[in-house]
Order: structure tokens, then sequence, then C-alpha cells
């Protein structure tokens, strides 16, 4: 096969061998603008932007990724909505595909991984892989040290507990724990009460109509 056509398999879900030297001196100018990235002031706000516009395939506006951020391509098959937060360590295998929406947070050391081996050994002996795409819809909260495997998408408003593992897709507006993720309970009325155990939302103090909107 063909080094063009290894290199056209990264974002078809076929196997394939990631060996192509071209790619790997792309990839290398990727995780130089990466590394730049990973050591910016905290007040430089503006060189962090220039540099995420750089890295990734697409992001919106009002993003904030807290270094160190950790990824194969350094974002360059990633797409980001507006306003999302990402707190440290946030990892990506994002040899294929990553789509985030917007309004999306990220807790600490999360890891985003499109990339498999079959199981197969002669195949794996060789580091063949594939990569399935990852969906995160709008408004959706990941947790601390949440992994999310290859080929899943999350559905909008969702909120996945901290350390779950997540392997198959989770719907719209629910809660969803644990190793693997499963849906724990739908996003309900009791959630406009409580917003920690039994400490009660106080509307009074959120008067204002945003907050009062379907999202």
């Amino acid at each position: 096969m063909s080094e063009n056509t290894q290199k056209a398999r990264m974002s078809t879900g076929e196997l394939y061998e990631p060996t192509d030297p071209e790619a790997a001196r792309l990839q290398a100018q990727c995780l130089l603008l990466q590394n730049e990235y990973n050591v910016t002031s905290p007040l430089d706000t503006e060189k962090r932007q220039e540099l995420l516009t750089k890295m990734f395939k697409k992001i919106g506006k009002g993003c904030y990724i807290e270094p160190p951020l950790h990824a194969n391509w350094a974002g360059r098959f990633c797409t980001f909505g507006d306003y999302v937060y990402v707190n440290f360590n946030l990892t990506m295998v994002d040899d294929g595909e990553i789509v985030v929406g917007s309004h999306v947070m990220f807790g600490p050391n999360v890891t985003l991984t499109t990339a498999g081996h079959p199981v197969q050994p002669n195949l794996r002996y060789y580091g063949i892989q594939s990569n399935q795409p990852i969906h995160i819809e709008d408004n959706v909260w990941i947790g601390a040290n949440v992994v999310i495997l290859p080929g899943v998408t999350i559905g909008k408003n969702s909120v996945i507990g901290a350390g779950s593992v997540v392997t198959k897709d989770i719907p719209a507006n629910v809660v969803a724990v644990g190793v693997p993720c499963r849906l724990l309970r739908p996003i309900s009325d009791r959630d406009d009460i409580y917003y920690f155990r039994d400490k009660k939302i106080d509307w009074n103090d959120w008067t204002d109509p945003r907050y009062h909107r379907d999202h």
C-alpha cells in the first residue's frame, strides 16, 4: 500500500500504518507550536489565541485552554466551538477528528483518544491503527480524569462524572458516570432546585433572563 493511501486512511476509519515520513515532519511542526503554547505567560492572552488559531483546524471565540495541552497533532484535526473551557492537562490523541461544540467544559486531566489498535496481535506488532471521530455536543460538562474512547458521541447538555471511561455514545440531557460510563439519570426539574447535594439555588441571585433560557 502506498504512503499516500496510508495517509488518506487516517480520516476514513480504516486500518493504516502510521509511518509516513511526510506526515511525521508535519506532525513535528505542529508539536513545535504546541510546545510554544505550553510555555506562554498567563498574561499573554493574545499570543495564546494566535497559537491556538494556528494549531487547531478551527477554534471559536472565547475559548480558554489552560496549559499544558498534550495532543498528538496539537489540535490540527480538532474543531472547537465558542466559549470552550479546558482545565489543566487535556490530552488529545487527535490522529482522527475531534469536534467539540460551544460552552463545553473540561475538568483537569481529561483524555480524548480517537486512535485504536487491533486486538489481532500480528497487526498490532507493527503499530497498525485506525482512527474514529469523537463528537461532544454543546454545553457538555466533562468531569476530572474522564477518558473518552474512539467513536464516541456525547449529547447536548449532558454531564460526565469524574473518573468515567466513556466507551459508547451518551444521549443528550443526562448525567452519566462509571467505568464503563453508564446513564445514571436524566437532567430533571430537581436540578432547577439543587446545585450540590442539599444546597439550593437561590434564584433571587440569578435573575438575568439568560439563566432562565433553554440551551
